[in-house]
């Protein structure tokens, strides 16, 4: 079981779903609530429906759910992981992950993953690049003397073959 908030999906984000996948023979992935999210990291740019749809559409995930609101540990009680992957950033405290597990009758291991080091790896190094283009595209506006526009969506390409 690996879980996360899933927010912005990254090369981190695929990385650490792979290296927990490694770790059994099915992965679940539990994405946050809207709500977790607030209460452990930040406002969600992509909604919950949209975050676990796109999880679990990634090719390592078996099953991705949503989390629980308020006690984020009653998952358990449903999924009962064999192992649960952590990423090197998340917040949680593996003993207390270990003692949830034990009151649920679990011998769960929990792992805690390397980092992935690469240019845009967090949700907010994303939105820190997007913000930067965005100031620089408003100082070349007042050099320039004019109004930018933000560039269109690129024209779609044309596919040969199989859809």
């Amino acid at each position: 079981m690996a879980t996360g908030v899933f927010d912005l999906l990254h090369p981190g984000h695929l990385y650490f779903i792979r290296e927990a996948r490694k770790l059994g023979d099915e992965l679940w992935v539990v994405v946050a609530r809207d709500s977790t999210a607030r209460r452990f990291k930040h406002e969600p740019i992509t909604p919950e429906e949209s975050r676990i749809q796109l999880v679990g559409a990634l090719k390592p995930v078996d099953r991705a759910v949503l989390g629980h609101e308020g006690n984020i540990y009653d998952i358990l009680d449903e999924i009962r992981p064999d192992v649960i992957a952590l990423g090197f950033d998340q917040v949680h405290d593996e003993t207390r992950i270990l003692e949830e597990c034990r009151k649920r009758g679990l011998s769960t291991k929990v792992v805690r993953l390397p980092k992935f080091e690469g240019d845009l790896d967090g949700t907010r190094k994303i939105v820190r690049k997007v913000a930067e283009w965005l100031a620089l595209q408003e100082r070349l506006s007042g050099v320039e003397g004019g109004k930018v526009e933000l560039p269109a969506d690129p024209p779609a390409r044309r596919r040969k073959g199989k859809a």
